[in-house]
């Protein structure tokens, strides 16, 4: 039995420390709040992971440490180089893996299905602040590892679901989405991605690079809409899109709306993820898309 130390208690950081207890693994994950899954296994500390110095006697003796943190979506440029500062810092001074739960946003807007391979291209400040983190752990000299989904489909996962279809379907309203709907994009599972964090950052040929997650076909958000409604069993209602320069005009006055702007090429383009290397690589695959709706439905 190895300590592995869990920065974060969303969907992501939940799901590895739970992945980690149910195999046997002591686990002890750090939040501001001490939250985290309630298990035998699991110690949950209440700490600011931005300090280096706290970080480092909480990861002491850990095989790995894992990021899966998310600080405010509107604080990114002022909360997240601490903490990977941190991160970082624990991870020199102990020798546990660094393993970041990461995402699309370094390669900014692409043509094509995204690769590992695909250029660091983001200009975008929150692209920016993702590529310096990831560049910032190479140099470091540590043993680490990046693995990148795209938007989530899972239990308590900000997505599409969380903030249109939930709520709409909750009041038998029409779902308007900030999305050209009928577009492929690429939707990845939390749990795979939880499966796929534990796995690299136990598997030596995955240190020093970034890794997609395994993720099903893309699919457009229309039909993934109507998977979702057949899944759930639930009355369908309207889903439409958004036009992109409706949501445009509330940005200068509503902070999140201008940050969500910012990466608003994500839906008003084909957005496909490849994660064939990781499966060729380490054999794991995508869970079923219909399963994973299934665990939305269950908690939603």
């Amino acid at each position: 039995m190895s300590l592995h130390v869990v920065v974060g208690a969303g969907p992501i950081g939940s799901s590895v420390a739970s992945h980690l207890a149910e195999a046997g693994e002591q686990v002890r994950v750090v939040t501001r709040s001490g939250s985290g899954p309630d298990h035998p296994a699991i110690e949950r500390v209440p700490a600011d992971a931005s300090d280096a110095t706290r970080l480092t006697t909480l990861t002491a003796g850990a095989t790995a440490l894992y990021n899966c943190a998310n600080p405010r979506y509107t604080r990114w440029e002022t909360d997240w180089p601490p903490l990977s500062s941190a991160l970082i810092a624990a991870a020199q001074h102990t020798g546990a893996v660094l393993a970041t739960t990461g995402n699309l946003y370094v390669y900014g807007p692409v043509d094509g299905p995204m690769t590992e391979s695909t250029a660091l291209a983001a200009t975008g400040r929150k692209g920016r602040v993702r590529i310096r983190m990831w560049e910032d752990a190479l140099a470091a000299g540590i043993r680490t590892v990046e693995v990148r989904g795209s938007d989530y489909i899972g239990p308590n996962a900000d997505s599409v679901f969380t903030f249109a279809l939930l709520p709409a379907m909750q009041k038998g309203t029409t779902a308007r989405v900030p999305a050209n709907i009928d577009l492929p994009h690429t939707f990845t599972y939390t749990g795979d991605v939880a499966r796929t964090l534990v796995a690299l950052a136990a598997d030596e040929r995955a240190w020093g690079r970034a890794w997609h997650v395994p993720s099903p076909d893309p699919i457009t958000i229309r039909e993934l809409a109507d998977r979702f409604f057949r899944v759930s069993g639930r009355p369908a209602v309207n889903v439409v899109g958004l036009p992109r320069w409706l949501p445009r005009l509330a940005a200068p006055f509503v902070p999140m709306v201008r940050e969500l702007v910012e990466m608003d090429y994500q839906f008003y383009r084909p957005f496909v993820l490849d994660s064939s290397l990781v499966t060729r690589t380490f054999g794991i695959t995508a869970t079923n898309l219909d399963e994973a709706l299934g665990t939305v439905v269950t908690t939603g």
